[in-house]
């Protein structure tokens, strides 16, 4: 076939060529890009330590059956109450052990959940974890970095409250806030923090040198000025 014969052929299958997924003859369909289906506005969008969504942190008031002599048993379901319903905070679950967790979930529509697990407060301990949790939210989670910063501040909102809402503070509970915070510093070094917190090198130095009373005094007294009426205070 020479090559005057073959050129109208070849052009005739030009169209089909540059379709390209098609049958020969066919005409081009063009291809639409579909866009996904969005996701149901109900479906939370879940953050881990969300800059702060609490509440303004004042001291949360005292119901005033605490500011009466009553046995401790009765104190500690009062103190839960109490706190949970300051906060706006949900319990998930009530947990076994001396640990707990405090985060939040942001809806699409604007609401937050403020979520917590904890053990129960029926002692001192208990009590101490549980109102560390309740002091994520109170000063507002993602608040303070870097991170072990705003574990020094939820320890000190839980030992404060404790001192105030007359929950005994034992020496447990204070080797157990130091052990905490050194625990948390030891951990933002070994993710190349590059600077202790001014505010964090004396209560370490506290915790490894067994001061159990300078460990107390440090956090109640920074819970003080951190629940005190308009309080700001700024990461050192």
């Amino acid at each position: 076939m020479s090559g005057n014969s073959a050129q109208p052929w070849l052009w005739s299958l030009l169209p089909n060529w540059i379709a390209g997924k098609h049958k020969r003859g066919e005409p081009a369909v063009p291809q639409l890009a579909l866009k996904p289906e969005p996701k149901p506005a109900t479906q939370p969008e879940r953050r881990e330590w969300p800059r702060s969504d609490g509440p303004a942190l004042v001291l949360a008031p005292l119901p005033e059956a605490l500011s009466q002599a009553m046995p401790m048993r009765e104190r500690y379901p009062l103190v839960e109450r109490a706190m949970l319903a300051r906060y706006g905070v949900r319990v998930r679950k009530w947990r076994s052990s001396t640990s707990g967790v405090a985060w939040s979930v942001l809806y699409k529509d604007g609401k937050t959940s403020r979520l917590i697990e904890s053990p129960r407060p029926r002692g001192p301990m208990s009590a101490a974890v549980f109102l560390h949790e309740i002091g994520h939210h109170a000063i507002g989670l993602g608040r303070f970095k870097p991170r072990c910063l705003e574990e020094f501040y939820a320890w000190a909102f839980s030992l404060h409250q404790m001192r105030e809402l007359g929950l005994p503070i034992t020496d447990r509970v204070r080797k157990r806030a130091g052990e905490a915070l050194v625990y948390a510093v030891d951990k933002a070094a070994r993710r190349k923090l590059k600077r202790i917190p001014v505010v964090l090198v004396e209560m370490i130095e506290a915790s490894r040198a067994g001061d159990l009373e300078r460990i107390e005094s440090l956090l109640v007294e920074a819970g003080a000025r951190l629940c005190a009426p308009a309080a700001n205070p700024t990461p050192a």
